[in-house]
């Protein structure tokens, strides 16, 4: 897969078919979009395309609240590449992109960058100034340049429709059990492993530790159950995220206890997989409480571990 980064890099493209979106999150309504765009483009000989920005429309309302991000551009770009897709085009969203008009948004971008011969969309897709470009608008000058429009009504699953705004819901909340029905894979926290206060190891339970990136969407404080990717392998574990109040003042961080794991994680990348949520982060009287609640919650995730494999 290509990825471009700006559009002033591309130039010459064959004929593509293009999934037009945000695609924060790429869940499986995103997933559904992409793949019936990428079946076309085999079936009509086109080049496939997923055209996207690397920050989200909204940031640059006036007065806008920033978005938090699901995914990091590199894991959103793996997830496109393994839905076959020939040419990622994720750029930033401007001022000037904002306030094109649509009929200048689909001449300049989709059909002279692009090439494009067929555009699929959702059925919220906006585009152009004051979001006055539609799927409608598309299916008009569609007919006008020979392409067709391809409409996704809502994806609905258990009657919900699937959408990133209902997904960053979830993990605010803690329910990071439900994001894989709607993802197709569990919530996930990526990055290096970075020193913490050791208390973990003193108590018996060496921890892995991550800073949390602010520009993220993430859980509450408190203990989860999880897995731990690292080298290519899956470890269960126990984490908590949150401040340690019963220790001092801490910046919230992600601290993952791996079950019979003795390797040195310093500097090196791992992915935490959140699978449930077992109680909130709260403030102990003493270490020794703290200790006892931490073999507690062991316990509780040791069982949850095995009660899934037992079902595999």
């Amino acid at each position: 897969m290509v990825i471009f980064e700006s559009l002033g890099d591309i130039y010459g493209l064959e004929e593509t078919a293009v999934a037009l979106g945000n695609f924060d999150g790429v869940h499986l309504g995103h997933q559904k979009l992409i793949k019936e765009m990428v079946e076309c483009s085999r079936a009509k000989d086109l080049k496939s395309l997923v055209f996207t920005f690397s920050n989200h429309p909204k940031d640059l309302l006036p007065g806008a609240v920033k978005v938090k991000n699901i995914l990091y551009q590199n894991e959103k770009a793996e997830i496109v590449q393994s839905l076959g897709v020939d040419y990622l085009v994720n750029v930033p969203f401007t001022a000037e992109i904002m306030n094109m008009e649509p009929k200048n948004f689909i001449e300049k971008i989709l059909l002279k960058k692009f090439n494009m011969k067929a555009a699929f969309c959702g059925f919220n897709y906006r585009f152009g100034l004051k979001a006055a470009g539609n799927p409608h608008v598309l299916r008009e000058y569609g007919e006008r340049y020979s392409f067709t429009v391809s409409e996704m009504e809502p994806f609905k699953i258990k009657d919900e429709v699937v959408s990133s705004s209902l997904i960053r819901t979830l993990i605010a909340s803690g329910q990071v059990e439900r994001c894989k029905t709607y993802m197709g894979r569990n919530y996930e926290i990526g990055g290096d492993v970075v020193v913490g206060n050791r208390l973990g190891r003193k108590l018996g339970f060496p921890t892995s530790n991550l800073v949390i990136d602010e520009s993220m969407v993430t859980p509450p404080n408190g203990v989860y159950v999880t897995y731990v990717d690292y080298n290519g392998k899956r470890y269960p574990s126990v984490t908590n995220v949150g401040t340690k109040p019963t220790i001092g003042e801490y910046d919230k961080n992600v601290e993952t206890h791996i079950f019979d794991f003795d390797k040195e994680l310093y500097g090196k990348r791992i992915i935490v997989e959140f699978l449930k949520k077992t109680r909130d982060e709260v403030k102990f009287d003493d270490f020794e409480d703290l200790s006892a609640q931490i073999i507690r919650d062991c316990k509780e995730a040791k069982e949850f571990h095995s009660n899934l494999r037992n079902k595999d």
